[in-house]
């Protein structure tokens, strides 16, 4: 099949990186073929004027009792001029294309590996790319992601739409991915499962996908009950029970498509009973002020390497106005193991996320952005690059 203005080389490309990256962090295979409750919902389908891409995300939770065999996932772009913006999914297995001469439905199967347990939570990314010779703005078309299993016994929340917006408006357009949290943190090789009493990081992605600077930034952080912040961050101020922190950073800096990433040490209750799945776990992200992406401001930082440490001033208190702010905020869980054993219905200890025990604070660097996306944020933009940030000084708790 050949479609008018859609290069394949590009999307397949696209697809192999994701489809690697995915496999290479992948979590441990899944118990199937037990009745479930799988539910979507789509995030971030609106793309600011000036931005020729965006990664949105199909946000798939499995509410129980049990873990369904490998499902399918389809994305209706029936409605989607493919000569103005095009429209792929990035699963990690399989897909296929429904249409003699244009897309109408994308149908892609999910490795065994990503299928969620009991409480769990997975985001497919769905990239967007505007059409190389430029889209009239504005412009509109209806999304549908649905997904099929026969194990699911609700079928009524299957099924999310949204409007994929291609804005005439500019402005910043914040995003936030919090990954599931598993594994305890390990120097090298495989970690172990996360179990009650024991140590781990909550990693934080930051992005923009707008088209002017972000000019500061407001991050908040909430954990499930039964774990607890392990360390004291001088840019942030934390809720007497150590479970919620909220990070002003004003002389942060993001310019279009680049990316923050924040590590924060925690600790699980020992009295938590496993194996659990914990659920309230929250990140919410947003700029504090915005400037054009000029020359002038593009190639000028505040400071050589940005700090992190300065609390927000009364006047930096309120964000502005997010061209899309679906993406603003992202749910996640901490997965506890029993001891000896498997945790929230996951399965063995292979696979996984190899976390590196890296300083606690924002930090840059390519390794762990990958890890936290599975690279697919890498696609939005040839021009991304990662803020490097000196971490801040940090103070253990007693």
């Amino acid at each position: 099949m050949i479609y008018r203005n859609r290069p394949l080389a590009r999307l397949g490309a696209a697809a192999l990186l994701a489809s690697c990256a995915l496999t290479a962090f992948g979590g441990p295979a899944q118990a199937a073929g037990t009745p479930t409750d799988l539910s979507v919902a789509l995030a971030g389908t609106k793309v600011a004027a000036g931005a020729d891409a965006k990664v949105a995300f199909a946000k798939i939770k499995n509410n129980g009792p049990g873990t369904p065999s490998n499902f399918l996932i389809k994305l209706d772009v029936s409605k989607v001029d493919f000569d103005r913006v095009e429209v792929v999914p990035l699963p990690g297995g399989p897909c296929t294309i429904d249409g003699a001469e244009r897309p109408v439905n994308i149908t892609c199967g999910i490795q065994d590996d990503e299928v969620p347990a009991p409480g769990e939570t997975i985001e497919i990314p769905i990239i967007m790319f505007k059409a190389e010779q430029g889209a009239e703005l504005p412009y509109t078309a209806p999304l549908t992601f649905a997904l099929e299993s026969e194990d699911d016994t609700t079928p009524a929340n299957n099924a999310a739409s949204a409007d994929l917006v291609l804005s005439d408006e500019s402005g910043v357009d914040m995003g936030i991915v919090v990954p599931d949290v598993k594994f305890q943190v390990s120097p090298s090789g495989q970690p172990p499962l996360l179990t009650p009493g024991t140590e781990t990081e909550v990693l934080v992605e930051i992005i923009n996908q707008g088209d002017l600077i972000a000019d500061g930034v407001k991050l908040g952080l909430t954990l499930p009950n039964g774990v607890t912040f392990t360390e004291d961050l001088r840019e942030c101020t934390y809720s007497q029970d150590r479970r919620i922190a909220n990070c002003p950073a004003p002389l942060i800096q993001l310019r279009p498509q680049e990316v923050l990433v924040g590590v924060f040490p925690v600790k699980v209750a020992a009295n938590v009973k496993a194996p659990v799945a914990l659920q309230g776990g929250n990140g919410t992200v947003a700029a504090i002020g915005q400037l054009p992406a000029t020359k002038a401001n593009l190639a000028a930082r505040k400071s050589a390497l940005p700090s992190f440490l300065k609390a927000a001033t009364t006047a930096q208190a309120t964000a502005v106005r997010d061209i899309d702010d679906t993406d603003n905020t992202d749910a996640y869980a901490v997965v506890v193991a029993a001891k000896g054993g498997a945790g929230g219905g996951t399965g063995g200890g292979d696979g996984g996320l190899p976390v590196t025990g890296a300083k606690a604070g924002l930090i840059g660097g390519v390794g762990v952005a990958v890890l936290l996306a599975g690279g697919v944020m890498f696609l939005v933009a040839r021009r991304r690059r990662v803020v490097l940030v000196a971490p801040a000084d940090e103070r253990p708790t007693a």
